[in-house]
């Protein structure tokens, strides 16, 4: 089993669910969550004055998958998370050791 960990831009969150949800892939959980990458932030202007945004606001979203289908879960993902442009995110994917349902006690694969 696998753990998707996707970092990406809040506007593109539909067509990440989308694309999952194409893939037969129905949970996930989504954390607002801010942070940089090479961007290094941003200035914006409110109010007539300038000021520093270090901090992106960006969605982290979370899959556990079957092993086999992580490789189409995380191309499906680069592809409805692609803007061509700097700050379109990440995508981690880690062993996933042990999953536990806790309404039915199912573990593994049966799990998920």
């Amino acid at each position: 089993m696998k753990l998707i960990i996707a970092i990406i831009k809040p506007s593109r969150i539909e067509d990440v669910r989308q694309a999952l949800n194409d893939l037969d892939v129905h949970g996930m959980t989504v954390s607002e969550v801010k942070g940089y990458g090479r961007q290094k932030g941003h200035s914006e202007i409110y109010r007539g004055a300038e000021y520093a945004v270090h901090f992106v606001p960006k969605l982290k979203v979370e899959i556990a998958v079957d092993s086999p289908q992580a490789s189409a879960v995380t191309d499906a993902i680069k592809t409805a998370a692609n803007t061509d442009r700097i700050g379109d995110g990440k995508i981690f994917v880690l062993d996933l050791e042990a999953v536990t349902r806790i309404r039915t006690g199912e573990t593994g694969t049966a799990a998920l």
